[in-house]
C-alpha cells in the first residue's frame, strides 16, 4: 500500500480507510486459506512431470477437488519430448453443476519448470524452481474457489481445469510447452463442449499485484477481457486489474483454446522479478493478492 506522506493527516487517514474498505473480501472467497493451499503444494517439492512431487501434488489436487466439485475427471496422457523422453502427464478437470448447459471454463497449470533459466546467477539455471507464483498460486485459487462455491453457489456450470506440462520445455521454439492445454483442446469433455468463455489464471499471487490486459486476449476475445476487468472495477479492484495493455503478448495456455474456437483470455501478472528462478518462493506471494483475484473469479460465476 502506498503512503501519502505529503497529505494532511486527516485526508491521508480518510484515503487509507477508503482503500482498506475496497480491499476487504467482496465474496465468500478466503485469500488467507488460499495461501495455505499454495504452501501445501510447495511442501511436495517441485512438481516437474515424472517427479515424486508431481505425483503427490496431482493426487492432492484430485483429493481436494473430489470434496468440492460434483465430478472430477483425470485426463492421463504421454508426451515424447524432442530429446526422446516420455512424460507421463495428467490434466484434472473438476466440474461443478456438470449438467448445466451454460458453463464457464477456468484453467491454470499445476506443473513447475524443471530449470531456473531466468536466474541471474548461471550456477542456478539448472536448478528446478519452487513455483510459488508460477504454478501454486493458480491451483490455490481454484481449491479456495471450490470452498467459496460451496458457500455461494455458482449461477452457471463451472469447469476448473488444472493442466499439466505447461512449463516443461522451450518457449523460444515452442517445443514441449503448453502440453496439457493443447491436449485438452483436442480432447474436450464432449463433442459439443462450448463454454460461454474461458479464463486462464496464471501467476496471480504476486505481492505487488499489477495485472495488465494481455494483448493476444484483447485481440482474439476482447469481450471476455471487458467482462473480467469490468467485474474487477465493480469490486473496487481497478488498481490491481489495470485497464491498459501489457507491453507484449504472452503465449500461454489460453492460445490452444483460442485455436479450438473457445473464447479464452489470460489473466496474468507477468511483471514478476522471480519468474523462472529458484526465488519463486512462498514469501513472494500474498493472501491479499489471492483475495483480490479470488473475489473477481468468484464474482464472475456467482453474480446474477
Amino acid at each position: 500500500m502506498r503512503k501519502f506522506h505529503s497529505l494532511p493527516a486527516l485526508l491521508a487517514a480518510a484515503l487509507l480507510a477508503c482503500a482498506c474498505h475496497l480491499d476487504r473480501p467482496q465474496t465468500s472467497f478466503n485469500g488467507a486459506t488460499a495461501l495455505t493451499y499454495a504452501k501445501a503444494q510447495l511442501d511436495f517439492g517441485t512438481r516437474v512431470p515424472n517427479s515424486l512431487g508431481a505425483q503427490r501434488a496431482g493426487d492432492w489436487i484430485v483429493s481436494q477437488m473430489k470434496s468440492r466439485a460434483d465430478t472430477v475427471i483425470e485426463q492421463k496422457f504421454d508426451h515424447v519430448t524432442v530429446k526422446g523422453d516420455t512424460l507421463h502427464l495428467r490434466n484434472i478437470l473438476a466440474r461443478i453443476h456438470p449438467a448445466a448447459t451454460q458453463r464457464v471454463l477456468y484453467l491454470t497449470h499445476w506443473d513447475t519448470r524443471p530449470t531456473s533459466d531466468g536466474a541471474k546467477d548461471p550456477a542456478q539455471r539448472n536448478m528446478p524452481m519452487p513455483g510459488a507464483n508460477d504454478g501454486a498460486s493458480g491451483v490455490a485459487l481454484f481449491v479456495a474457489l471450490g470452498d467459496a462455491l460451496k458457500k455461494t453457489p455458482a449461477t452457471v456450470g463451472v469447469d476448473l481445469l488444472f493442466v499439466d506440462g505447461e512449463d516443461y520445455g522451450d518457449f523460444g521454439t515452442m517445443k514441449d510447452v503448453l502440453l496439457g492445454s493443447t491436449y485438452f483442446a483436442s480432447h474436450l469433455p464432449s463433442p459439443d463442449y462450448k463454454p460461454l468463455y474461458a479464463v486462464l489464471w496464471d501467476m496471480i499471487g504476486d505481492k505487488d499485484l499489477d495485472i495488465y490486459q494481455e494483448p493476444i486476449s484483447m485481440q482474439r476475445a476482447p469481450e471476455v477481457v471487458s467482462l473480467v476487468w469490468n467485474e474487477a472495477e465493480t469490486l473496487g479492484y481497478s488498481r490491481y486489474f489495470i485497464g491498459s495493455p501489457m507491453n507484449s503478448g504472452v503465449t500461454d495456455d489460453h492460445v490452444p483454446l483460442l485455436d479450438a474456437g473457445i473464447h479464452a483470455i489470460d489473466v496474468i501478472d507477468f511483471d514478476y522479478a522471480w519468474h523462472h528462478t529458484p526465488d519463486d518462493t512462498i514469501d513472494k506471494i500474498s493472501a491479499h493478492s489471492l483475495q483480490v483475484v479470488g473475489d473477481v473469479a468468484t464474482a464472475l460465476v456467482t453474480s446474477k
